[in-house]
């Protein structure tokens, strides 16, 4: 089975996530943490700050690996890189997918994520709640 190593951005910005829908292939219109294919001699990290150029049009910062999913589709299997990451610069654009979507952590359930994706969705919930519960009350 073909094996592929992909990074992927859980971008947030103002207390939200970005997700977005794949416009192409045999996932189109399934929801995703936007990013792709780890090049060769280059880092998960590095990956995920070039696809994003690619793809949003942007600079992030990688800031926390957030979980590493290994998932079996039908045709290939996959290990998906996941990375915190905020925004340095630049305003998001869609380049490769169809819409997009900024989500609270509450609302992270209401797209339809792509299998690999759900397993990394449930990891983030569980940092967001650890990260709220870190912060100093007013």
């Amino acid at each position: 089975m073909k094996h592929i190593v992909v990074s992927a951005a859980m971008l947030q910005h103002e207390g939200r996530i970005l997700a977005t829908q794949r416009g192409y292939g045999d996932f189109k219109d399934g929801w995703e943490f936007p990013g792709g294919k780890v090049e060769a001699g280059e880092s998960p990290a590095e990956a995920i700050v070039r696809e994003i150029r690619e793809e949003l049009g942007v600079e992030i910062v990688p800031e926390r690996l957030v979980t590493v999913v290994d998932y079996d589709y039908p045709t290939f299997h996959i290990t998906m890189h996941c990375f915190l990451a905020s925004l340095r610069s630049g305003e998001v654009h869609l380049l490769e997918h169809e819409a997009a979507r900024w989500l609270k952590p509450e609302e992270l359930d209401e797209v339809d994520w792509l299998p690999a994706d759900v397993a990394a969705v449930e990891k983030l919930k569980e940092v967001l709640k650890e990260a709220r519960k870190d912060q100093p009350s007013a």
